[in-house]
Parts: structure tokens; C-alpha cells; sequence
């Protein structure tokens, strides 16, 4: 059994429904991020079942990707055009040559790594890998401690005649550390969806990207560029490498 802080933790448990999740459409992540791997490369950390990397590849870019999930890679190489090249690894690790003119993390994957040293060895692995002038994008969540009450949270997520889901969390606000599990009781039985998450604040993410070497060039609240600002619930955050 996988334990909360392994790379392939997240992956493992949730593959073989991953896709089936409609509210996840790559489409204007695809189209913001295209025009900005200019040529080159573009590395896709957190490659999952290649949800952006597939239609991104089908506009020419050449991608490339980190998963810690070998259930994730698996599922994408059942799909048209899924033989990127992939390592299954800690994508905190960066372990690849470069250099990329574009990487990427998309869907808060970069918040599955266990704690704030990992996340910013990410950055300095980003910063290693991406030639002058490249850029790194990130897609996260902006926290929302209000969301538990005195350190958890109970939430019930649908209800039909024959099955319920409900969502349960705990939250360490010292550590900036959550842990859910989204519970599903069907006629087949009851199933845990477990998710563990380190989460940053835009502050914070800000600061890793300077000791890295990186620079903000820009933020926006969701990938059509809507300005970000004090009640942006998620960000979109270029940084690039002078």
C-alpha cells in the first residue's frame, strides 16, 4: 500500500476514473499554452492520463512528461497519440535533459507533493531544465482556510436513490497540509478516493520562483486571462527564466 507522501500515492488511487471527471476540459489550457513552447520543447509535469500533453502534442508541440503514476501512464498510452516520452518518477526530481523552452503543471498537481522543501526543489529542477527565456506555468488553487471548521470539514457531494458521496477533510493550518477522502457508497460497495495535498499561497509560490532564478511575468485567474486579484479563487502564474 502506497503511503500519502509517495509520488505515485495520488495516481494509483485514482486512474481508472481520473478521465471520467467532464468538469476537467483542457481546451483553453491548450490554447494558452501553445503559443508560449514557441518551437521548442514543452515538459509536462504531473502528465496524469496526458489530458492537456495529448491535445497539446495534436497542435505540433512537442511534449514530453514526469508522472509519478505508472496506472496514470498507462492509461494515456491506450490513447491516439499517447507514446510521449514519459518518466515515472517524483516530478520533484525534474529528471530529464533539457533544455525545454516551456514547462508546465496544471489541475494543482504541483500541492500532491508532501511538503514546501519538495515544492521548491521543483522549481529549482524547472530552472535547470528550461533554456534562457523559457517559461514555467503553473495552475493552483488560492487557499481558503475558512473552508474547515476548527481543522475539518464534512461535505455532501450528491445523493440519489441508491448511492451517496460525500467528501471528508482534515487540515493542519500550521503545515498548510490537508488531507480528504471522497467517499462513494453504491450498490457495488464503498470506495475511498484519498487526496493529500501541501498547499502555497501565490505569495509564497512567488518566493520559491525568485531563489530558483525565475521571475513572475504574469498572473491571471483562469486561463482566458481574466485579471487576478484579492477574490480570484485560482491563478495562472508565469514565470520565466531571464
Amino acid at each position: 500500500m502506497t503511503s500519502w507522501d509517495e509520488p505515485a500515492f495520488w495516481g494509483e488511487k485514482w486512474a481508472d476514473i481520473y478521465d471520467g471527471d467532464d468538469e476537467l476540459d483542457p481546451t483553453s489550457a491548450v490554447d494558452f499554452l501553445a503559443p508560449l513552447a514557441g518551437g521548442g520543447r514543452a515538459l509536462e509535469l504531473a502528465i496524469g492520463t496526458g489530458r492537456v500533453a495529448l491535445p497539446l502534442a495534436a497542435r505540433g508541440v512537442r511534449v514530453e512528461g514526469i508522472d509519478g503514476s505508472p496506472s496514470m501512464v498507462e492509461r494515456m498510452r491506450t490513447k491516439p497519440g499517447g507514446d510521449l516520452p514519459v518518466v515515472v518518477g517524483d516530478m520533484a526530481d525534474v529528471a530529464v535533459d533539457g533544455p525545454f523552452s516551456l514547462v508546465f503543471v496544471v489541475y494543482n498537481s504541483l500541492f500532491n507533493l508532501p511538503n514546501g522543501q519538495r515544492q521548491a526543489d521543483t522549481f529549482a529542477g524547472v530552472t535547470r531544465v528550461l533554456e534562457s527565456g523559457g517559461l514555467f506555468v503553473l495552475e493552483c488553487f488560492v487557499p481558503d482556510p475558512t473552508r474547515c471548521d476548527r481543522g475539518q470539514r464534512v461535505e455532501t457531494l450528491d445523493v440519489t436513490e441508491n448511492s451517496a458521496v460525500l467528501e471528508l477533510t482534515r487540515h493542519d493550518a500550521a503545515a498548510q497540509r490537508s488531507i480528504t477522502q471522497k467517499v462513494l457508497f453504491t450498490p457495488r460497495g464503498i470506495r475511498l478516493l484519498p487526496t493529500a495535498i501541501r498547499y502555497a499561497w501565490p505569495s509564497e509560490l512567488d518566493l520559491m520562483a525568485r531563489l530558483a532564478g525565475l521571475e513572475l511575468r504574469e498572473r491571471y485567474a483562469d486561463w482566458d486571462r481574466t485579471p487576478f486579484g484579492s477574490d480570484s479563487r485560482s491563478h495562472i502564474s508565469v514565470y520565466a527564466k531571464p
